[in-house]
């Protein structure tokens, strides 16, 4: 049994694309996209008929320029969510704007759109996950959409402070990013790490037990890895969201899985409750330089790149 095969006994695999054939291949419960990964494979040829059905789609509004710009876009993440949803037995995860990150109303707005868009294609709100950055504005927005059953995926997330705000907030899911994690580490300690002390890898387990000791229902989903080794060291935890070459390399070693993280374990964690308002929530986010950094340049980057799909979008006009 290959690895990917051994680690699907121990935790859920969601595959981190757009292109279907990758999806095909590899079989994930669930599917990720962000506007990076739905720009790459919307400059695939292969996938030109999903852009022209979403321009043609948006224009029988009658809007013009911006609006019009908006609405190609939101047509077309949910184009791309449709097709996923006939490859993946579960979920798929639809990016809100990073442009709303700091904007509760906007943030909910957005879903709301997003779900009205699958509505009208007959696919249910149990299959679409929300993604939002997670900013204190984001995860208020999380909180009023989860009461309302509208289920939400916190991206961009770097610190214990900010999932135990999610897991307050009974978000769905929430997706820590290992790597860029690692990343920012490796850079100010100028060294690599082992995976068992690599510094995402840990932020994960250190969730994922806190998670587990205190009953939050919210999924852990590692996310955004740089190597093979992190997501061996995170076998067992509810969900890991891997790339395309990523999952080749399991695909293709049938070298031995271990399980490493379990409720059972995690429960017995020596974790202190960890209490948070707004102020609390800010301070701690300030104090942790990594998290600060990584969750800013994610949303500069995000916007960055949905800037080119908008760019795209409209050289197609």
């Amino acid at each position: 049994m290959n690895q990917l095969d051994q680690l699907k006994k121990f935790t859920k695999v969601v595959a981190d694309t757009g292109d279907f054939g990758t999806l095909k291949e590899y079989a994930p419960q669930d599917a990720t996209t962000n506007p990076s990964l739905i720009l790459k494979a919307a400059e695939m040829p292969a996938y030109k008929s999903l852009v022209e059905k979403a321009i043609a789609d948006a224009r029988k509004s009658g809007a013009t320029g911006r609006a019009l710009l908006n609405q190609i876009n939101d047509q077309l993440l949910v184009l791309f969510g449709m097709e996923i949803l006939k490859i993946v037995p579960g979920r798929v995860s639809t990016e809100t704007d990073a442009s709303l990150a700091f904007d509760t109303a906007g943030l909910i707005a957005k879903a709301h759109r997003f779900i009205s868009l699958y509505g009208q294609n007959k696919i249910p709100r149990e299959r679409i996950l929300i993604k939002i950055a997670t900013t204190w504005e984001g995860i208020r927005a999380a909180d009023f959409l989860q009461k309302e059953g509208t289920s939400c995926n916190m991206t961009l997330l770097f610190s214990l402070p900010q999932a135990v705000a999610c897991a307050e907030a009974k978000a769905r899911l929430i997706s820590p990013f290992v790597g860029r994690i690692m990343d920012w580490y490796k850079a100010r300690e100028k060294k690599d790490f082992a995976p068992a002390e690599d510094p995402g890898v840990l932020s994960v387990k250190e969730i994922y037990a806190y998670y587990k000791k205190f009953g939050h229902a919210t999924e852990v989903m590692g996310a955004s890895f740089r190597n093979k080794g992190e997501i061996l060291e995170l076998a067992g935890c509810d969900l890991l969201t891997i790339s395309p070459p990523l999952l080749a390399e399991l695909k293709n070693s049938n070298e031995p899985v271990e399980q490493k993280l379990s409720a059972a374990s995690a429960g017995q964690s020596k974790i202190e409750p960890l209490e948070l308002d707004e102020k609390k929530f800010r301070w701690l986010l300030n104090e942790n330089a990594m998290a600060t950094e990584k969750t800013a340049e994610g949303i500069r980057l995000f916007n960055a790149d949905a800037l080119k799909l908008e760019q795209f979008i409209a050289a197609q006009l």
